[in-house]
């Protein structure tokens, strides 16, 4: 099957960066949206940016501007850019792809196991 593994996260300043990156392994016979979600404490988890295999992008608006996601179809990775870091941009950034293992499959959904990013003075 598919697996995703997520790194890049850390703690970094208020103002900092992080480029977290997400590579997809496993039979992968095509990949079509990947995305990046994130879950703060005590909060649901949402989505902070997705990009289609045309490379269409959609940001939740408290982002647009300071991240940037894009993706390298040859190598199955997706990268979440992220600029002019604020505290609540604090959360667990989980990494995911729908995906078709082979030909004959359905696409599937598959999660990373999560990164910590943490926004902190």
């Amino acid at each position: 099957q598919v697996q995703l593994v997520e790194s890049g996260g850390g703690l970094v300043q208020p103002g900092g960066s992080l480029r977290l990156s997400c590579a997809a392994s496993g039979s992968i016979f095509r990949t079509y949206v990947m995305g990046w979600y994130r879950q703060a404490p005590g909060k649901q988890r949402e989505l902070v940016a997705a990009i289609t295999s045309a490379r269409s992008t959609k940001y939740v608006d408290s982002v647009k501007g300071r991240f940037t996601i894009s993706r390298d179809n040859a190598k199955n990775k997706v990268y979440l850019q992220m600029n002019r870091l604020k505290p609540e941009d604090t959360a667990v950034y989980y990494c995911k792809v729908d995906a078709r293992p082979t030909r004959w499959e359905w696409i599937n959904e598959y999660w990373g196991q999560g990164t910590q990013v943490t926004v902190s003075s």
